[in-house]
C-alpha cells in the first residue's frame, strides 16, 4: 500500500496521525543516534525531513540514518530541489499556492521534475499553504510570498478548493517553523468540510492540547516540529 493510499484509508476509518518534522539545519550530526532513538520511541505516525533553509549538508546522512534505525515511514517535505533523496519512502510535491510567485508555484517543481519523474520516491502532490501566525516565518522570507490572513477563512478555503481542482492530493496547512500562533481552527473546519483529500496542519502547535484541536477540527495529520525538539511534547 502506497502511503498516500494508507493516509486515505486512516481518514476514512477517522484514525487521526501525527508526525515529527526533522529540520537538517538543526541536527547536530553527533546527535543523530539520540534524534532517531527519540523518534522511534515516540508514537509517531511518521516522519517529516527537509527545511525552508539549508546550510549544512547532512541531509542525506540523516535519511540514511534514519532508514536504517526507524520503522517509522520517512518523507521529504523539500524546500528547494536540493532536499531530494531517493533513499526516503515518499516526497511531498509541494505546489504554494497561497502566494503569487511562480519559482513556487512551478518553477522548483520544473526544475525538480527530471530528478523525480522516473524516481522510486512515491511522489504525492500537495498543496501548500501558508496561514498567518502572529510574526515572520522562514518560509515566507526565502519563499517571497504573504501568509493568508488569518481571519479571512474564505479566502483560505477558496484557496485549498483550487488545489483539489488542481488536482493537487492533499492540501498542506502550514503557519512556519517556530509559529507564535497555530492555523486557526476555523480555518481548519471550513477546509475540512470540503475537501476530499488528506489535510496535514503544522506550525506553532506546542503541547497536546493544541494538537487535539487541530485534529478536531478536522486535521488528519498534525506535524510537530521544534515542540520535539525541545522536548516539550508528549503524546
Amino acid at each position: 500500500m502506497t502511503l498516500y493510499r494508507y493516509f486515505l484509508k486512516q481518514k476514512k476509518n477517522s484514525h487521526k496521525l501525527w508526525g515529527i518534522l526533522v529540520d537538517p539545519d538543526k541536527v547536530n550530526v553527533k546527535n543523530i543516534p539520540e534524534l532517531i532513538y527519540k523518534i522511534q520511541n515516540s508514537s509517531a505516525n511518521l516522519v517529516l525531513i527537509g527545511g525552508s533553509f539549508l546550510r549544512k549538508d547532512n541531509l542525506s546522512l540523516l535519511v540514511r540514518q534514519l532508514k536504517k534505525n526507524c520503522q517509522k515511514p520517512l518523507i521529504i517535505f523539500p524546500g528547494s530541489t536540493t532536499q531530494i533523496s531517493q533513499e526516503a519512502d515518499a516526497l511531498l510535491f509541494l505546489s504554494l499556492i497561497s502566494g503569487r510567485n511562480p519559482d513556487y508555484l512551478i518553477g522548483k517543481q520544473v526544475e525538480a521534475a527530471p530528478l523525480l519523474f522516473n524516481s522510486s520516491l512515491e511522489i504525492i502532490p500537495t498543496a501548500y499553504l501558508l496561514i498567518e501566525n502572529g510574526r515572520s516565518t522562514s518560509v515566507e522570507y526565502v519563499s517571497q510570498t504573504k501568509p493568508i490572513p488569518r481571519k479571512k477563512t474564505d479566502l483560505a478555503l477558496a484557496t485549498a478548493m483550487a488545489g483539489q481542482l488542481l488536482g493537487l492530493k492533499m492540501i498542506y496547512l502550514e503557519a512556519g517553523s517556530g509559529a507564535k500562533k497555530p492555523v486557526p481552527t476555523n480555518i481548519i473546519k471550513s477546509i475540512a468540510k470540503k475537501i476530499k483529500g488528506p489535510i496535514i496542519v503544522g506550525g506553532g502547535i506546542k503541547n497536546k492540547k493544541q494538537l487535539l484541536k487541530a485534529w478536531n477540527a478536522g486535521a488528519d495529520i498534525v506535524i510537530i516540529g521544534s515542540a520535539f525538539e525541545k522536548d516539550n511534547f508528549n503524546l
